[in-house]
């Protein structure tokens, strides 16, 4: 393919256009995002403050801007590098640089370069080193006369393949590969396989002596079908030996795309030396390629919907109603070790702990009923958290009746563990409990899930909540970066209160991170409090640009300036004060006063960089200062009388709390420290096609119980079925 060395094509449409087509976003709003990320503002800024740019993108949108922006620069960088390279081997002709310019995939690129990429000799290139090139084309040249065998004893010799035969085969080995090599006929095969590419599963050896797996085997379905969930299972009984996986495709539709493309002359007498060539670049070279691509595929787009399965149901969880600033005495049951008590108060400072055994002998029931009675009249907490793992039905029921015994109106709400442990043995949990026992501090954060899961669950990875479908499996820098977001999204969404936040969530602000994090609670600590916004910028390495992207998140309630506890940003001051003037009132009186602010007349407002949509985020505040948008609190309930799997009965009708939702239904807590499921197709009497439709984490549920299996511990449920 040699030829004379061309120039670079021109650039074509700029990033801007290209990332606009690439999102379906308009052009405007995606340069806007572009510059703005260019000068170092982060997504929450960009998609709450700066909505006149961007013409109102919201993080999704603005994350999927920059997402494409990154995709497109690692494609343009690889059509540099691969340009360069085969500059460098003298064989870029000009049409191949047509081609190289019009690739709008890697894939494409990667096809176009495979005849010229350095790879470790294969079989063709030692045909190559015996001087076979020449008996290849004839078999490709497909001629109608000749013969094979006589025409390959020429090349036989002592620098040569030793016999016809060999010389024959070294030269199919030649047109295996260039035909393999073919970026034409490669996209069309791998057409063939995204459409009729069939995935199919068999039980191996260990399969079939594991037994989990052996509801798979058998298994057929066509591969673009296979939903997210099942090709996740797949993987995992591949990655344990248990299933043996694979892609098949139609041999007769494949076999015809290659005699086609490589010419095949059934009556030239070379036809089955090139029938032979092409079965062994399929069976060889292409399927093996092919296939692997597919399941690659097929991985990604499985790994992304897991991953959109977990964002959706931490979101939720993270959104979930706070109990409030009130003080909480949660409780970690342990039925042989003891259930550790701790008394956390309104700031999630702990104030008390304790070890109770609230489950064995009747003598240490009497002592843990006086040390809670103490508790209680000491430190007046405002509810009882109580951890969902083993042992907490009965704890429920023995503080449930304490209280109805005492005449306390204290709900006693069940809270979920997962992470707790993760959260009791981390670096954050010794620098806010050093010397307190891992075991307590898994009561402490229990209590303060209550009073405000945002809080404290963003001390955790989030792939320790146990929220998700296959998060194991998945990517984990996939996995981190979609996760992250949502956390971000989440704090922003409801703000934080500089004066108590906790350094792992003051991290999460934009423009903050963890070492000025760190800097705002010693700065804090050492000046006692903080009384505007405007202090901030005495923290050390906090300067106006992260003061820029920050300040609008973080709320100081009771300051010196009222609109420190709003939304509004400082930018911003000087144009709400105006407002306040020209409606001659107080600022104190315009902020908080929702009859005031709904006086405002929004056009007289709109100049330079301040359009409608800022002026009504500057109004909405006004009515509602620093609002969470939460729900309100609701503690869920259980039925006393079902503690344990063995409780069930079918035909049951319960309450029940969402605790994860994935793509084939979800999972809900009934009370028995096992989640039943509830099959995507029991969900609803209407079709259903994705359960986050109907359902989310966190929601209160009735179900009915269909089935109760006590070998392998599961429960099956309806929705749809509960009269």
């Amino acid at each position: 393919m040699g030829g004379a060395l061309v120039a670079p094509p021109s650039s074509g449409p700029d990033l801007g256009a290209r990332v606009a087509r690439t999102t379906k976003l308009p052009e405007p709003g995606v340069r806007a995002v572009i510059a703005l990320l260019e000068e170092g503002a982060t997504v929450p800024f960009i998609a709450r403050y700066r909505k006149e740019r961007t013409g109102s993108l919201d993080e999704v949108q603005i994350r999927a801007v920059e997402a494409a922006r990154t995709a497109l620069a690692e494609l343009e960088a690889r059509r540099a590098t691969i340009r360069k390279a085969l500059e460098e081997q003298g064989v870029l002709t000009k049409e191949l640089a047509a081609k190289l310019a019009q690739a709008s995939t890697k894939t494409a690129l990667e096809d176009l370069y495979l005849p010229f990429k350095k790879r470790r000799k294969t079989r063709a290139d030692a045909a190559r080193e015996l001087g076979l090139e020449a008996l290849a084309a004839r078999i490709l040249e497909q001629p109608r006369q000749g013969d094979p065998v006589r025409e390959a004893k020429s090349f036989v010799g002592p620098k040569g393949p030793p016999s016809p035969e060999e010389a024959l085969a070294g030269a199919r080995d030649i047109v295996a590969e260039q035909i393999a090599e073919q970026a034409e006929l490669r996209a069309q095969l791998r057409w063939l396989y995204a459409q009729k590419g069939v995935l199919t599963a068999r039980l191996t050896k260990a399969g079939k002596e594991d037994g989990r797996f052996k509801d798979w085997n058998a298994f057929s379905e066509l591969a673009r079908k296979v939903p997210s969930h099942r090709y996740l299972a797949l993987d995992r009984g591949e990655a344990e030996k248990a299933l043996r996986v694979k892609v098949e495709v139609d041999s007769r539709d494949l076999q015809s795309r290659l005699h086609d493309a490589a010419g095949l002359n059934p009556r030239s007498p070379f036809a089955s030396e090139l029938r032979n060539a092409l079965e062994d670049a399929l069976k060889r070279l292409l399927a093996p390629s092919l296939e692997r691509e597919l399941r690659g595929e097929l991985q990604a787009r499985a790994h992304a919907a897991a991953v959109e399965v977990f964002a959706d149901n931490l979101k939720n969880l993270l959104l979930a109603a706070p109990f409030g600033a009130r003080p909480v005495l949660g409780v970690d049951p342990g039925l042989r070790t003891g259930s550790k008590c701790a008394m956390v108060a309104a700031s999630g400072a702990l104030l008390a702990h304790q070890t109770l055994f609230l489950t064995r002998s009747e003598k240490e029931r009497t002592a843990a009923r006086g040390a809670v009675e103490a508790l209680v009249a000491k430190h007046r907490p405002a509810a009882f958290a109580v951890g969902n793992g083993t042992g907490g039905r009965e704890t429920e029921a023995f503080l449930r009746d304490l209280a109805r015994e005492r005449g306390w109106d204290l709900p006693v709400v069940s809270v979920s563990e997962a992470g707790a442990s993760v959260y009791s043995a981390s670096e954050i949990a010794r620098q806010e409990l050093p010397d307190i026992d891992l075991t307590i501090r898994g009561a402490v954060s229990i209590a303060r899930r209550l009073q405000d899961p945002l809080a404290e669950l963003v001390k955790i990875d989030p792939k320790s909540i146990g929220v998700g479908q296959y998060q194991h499996d998945v990517r984990p820098a996939l996995l981190e970066a979609a996760l992250g977001a949502v956390v971000e999204d989440c704090v922003h969404q409801v703000g934080v209160d500089v004066g108590t936040a906790s350094a792992p969530l003051l991290a999460r602000v934009a423009g903050v991170g963890p070492k000025l994090a760190e800097n705002i609670v010693a700065f804090r600590e050492a000046k006692g409090r903080i009384a505007s916004r405007r202090e901030l910028l005495s923290v050390k390495g906090l300067g106006k640009k992260a003061f820029e992207q920050a300040a609008g998140f973080l709320r100081v309630p009771g300051g010196d300036q009222p609109l420190d506890a709003s939304a509004v940003h400082p930018e911003r001051y000087d144009l709400v004060v105006r407002m306040a003037r020209d409606l001659r009132v107080p600022l104190e009186k315009l902020v908080g006063d929702p009859d005031t602010a709904a006086r405002i007349p929004l056009d007289p407002y709109v100049e330079g960089d301040v359009g409608l949509p800022t002026l009504r985020d500057i109004v909405r505040e006004l009515e509602r200062p620093g609002r969470d948008p939460r729900d309100g609190f609701e503690a869920p309930s259980f039925r006393d009388d079902v503690q344990t799997l063995e409780d069930l009965e079918e035909g049951m009708v319960l309450g029940g709390v969402v605790t994860n939702v994935t793509a084939f239904g979800a999972f809900v807590d009934v009370g028995v420290h096992q989640d039943g499921l509830v099959h995507v197709s029991e969900l609803s009497d209407q079709w259903v096609s994705n359960p986050s439709d109907v359902v989310k984490v966190g929601d209160t549920v009735t179900v009915k119980v269909l089935s109760v299996d006590l070998g392998r511990r599961r429960v099956g449920l309806s929705m749809k079925q509960v009269t």
